[in-house]
This record gives structure tokens, sequence and C-alpha cells, in this order.
């Protein structure tokens, strides 16, 4: 644990918490993580991480930054419109906290290269904006044993969970064994979202990976968080792994991809 002068003052009120201390500073600086999507949840989840210290953020995504971005989407800046959303993330990252190596992937996640990209990352921060994602999302982190730590948000309320390998609480599948099919759920720019909330969200999934990599607290395996802006209420509830899981009864192999 040899911080520099400038660590142990960047760091000071993170090595004060009896919780973290020297030596969870220096485990979040020895930390990787890879974030899929660099929108509304990713944006907050990028940019408290990278204030916190974990050292090696990567991030995919294919989409490019547009003027209806801006509204939630706090990574990004005017000026930047046109830009890929991974790299204008990489400078506000730079910007941001120096320490930290970023891996930009303007690239979206497939079938065919998710497992490159997953590799060499522990744990998956999902931030992306559709199903199929999302269930290729889990079912590659579940079936390649990376901890797993997923939200979602539409209109005035979002949801988060975590997945850790070992089938130690339900994956996605456990709690929606399939995805929709295409079209058939609204997305953010068919139904709006209230931009805030996107923060809210990607704050608490940020606060959730810290406790993960850190080992601490009591996390969202097993359960899922669910907050309403508009009543003002956050709750949780009690999810079970499903004994009929396509995903979760298989060890985890080389098999990436959806289930089929």
């Amino acid at each position: 644990m040899d911080f520099t002068e400038e660590q142990v003052r960047r760091y000071a009120r993170h090595i004060l918490l009896p919780q973290v201390g020297a030596k969870g500073q220096d485990a979040l600086l020895s930390s990787r993580v890879l974030v899929v999507g660099a929108g509304g949840l990713g944006s907050p989840v990028l940019m408290y991480l990278a204030a916190a210290g974990v050292g090696t953020l990567g991030i995919v995504d294919d989409d490019r930054v547009d003027l209806s971005n801006l509204q939630r989407q706090i990574a990004h800046t005017t000026d930047r419109v046109g830009e890929h959303k991974v790299d204008s993330a990489y400078r506000t990252i730079r910007d941001l906290n120096p320490d930290v190596r970023v891996e930009a992937v303007a690239e979206r996640l497939q079938p065919d290269n998710v497992q490159d990209l997953f590799s060499g990352y522990d744990l998956i921060a999902d931030c992306s904006d559709n199903f199929e994602t999302r269930f290729l999302v889990n079912d590659t982190a579940v079936r390649g044993g990376k901890t797993l730590v997923s939200a979602a948000v539409l209109q005035f309320q979002g949801q988060l969970w975590t997945v850790r390998p070992g089938g130690e609480g339900p994956c996605c599948r456990c709690l929606f064994r399939e995805p929709p099919p295409a079209g058939d759920g609204p997305s953010c720019a068919e139904a709006g979202i209230l931009g805030a909330v996107a923060g809210v969200l990607g704050t608490l999934q940020a606060t959730e990976i810290l406790k993960e990599l850190l080992g601490i607290g009591e996390g969202l395996c097993g359960r899922v968080l669910v907050y309403d802006a508009l009543s003002a209420r956050m709750r949780t509830i009690t999810a079970h792994r499903d004994p009929e899981c396509p995903l979760c009864p298989e060890p985890a192999s080389a098999n990436f991809g959806l289930v089929p």
C-alpha cells in the first residue's frame, strides 16, 4: 500500500472509514470493473467509480452523444454531441481522476464479442437500456463466474439487484425467464424518464459495486431494490432462485451468450 501523497489526500475520506481504510482503498485501486452502457445509468456509475479510485474501468457502448441524452447522461457535455459516448466518458474520467485506467470499446455487445470483452474484469455493471443486452450480460456473467450488479430505469421508477457467482442468489432468468419480444415494452425514448431518477439508480448501483469490491455491508444478492420517485419510496423485495432456471443449475463453462 504505497500511496503517493496526492493519493492519500484524494482518498482521505475513504481511508478514514474503518470499513475501507488503506487496505480497502488499495483493493479498489487494483480492481477492474466493466460498465456496459455509458448513458443515464452508466454516467453516474463511471463517475463515482472513477472518483472512488477503481483502478481500471472498461466501457462498452457503440452509441454517440445526442443532444437529447444530456438531460440525464451527466458524463457528456454539449460540445461532445456527435462524439462516441465511450470517448466522451473517457475524457470525463481522465479529468476527474488520472489514477484510473480507462479501456473504452466503441462496439455493441454481441454474442460473438462478449466473452473477450468480459475477460479480465472482476465485476460487470449492467447499465444497458434494452432487454436483449441485459439478458446477454446476465447469461455471460453467470456462466463466466462474474459478479454482476444490474440496474434499470423508466419514467419515475428504477430497480437494482446483484448476481453473484456460484448460485448464491437468483440470476435475471430466475426472475424473468425470457426477454420480452422486441418492441413489447416502451423504451425511455418512447415513454420518457425523469433525468434525476437515472442519477439516483446509477449512484445506488455504484454504491453496491463498491460494497462488492470491498466485501462490506449487506448486498442485493437475493433482493431487488425498487425505487419510486413519485411516492418518494424505496423498498426491497426478496428474490429466490428458480429451480427450473435454464442457466443457474449449470456450472460456469465456456459457453457464452444467450441461453438457447
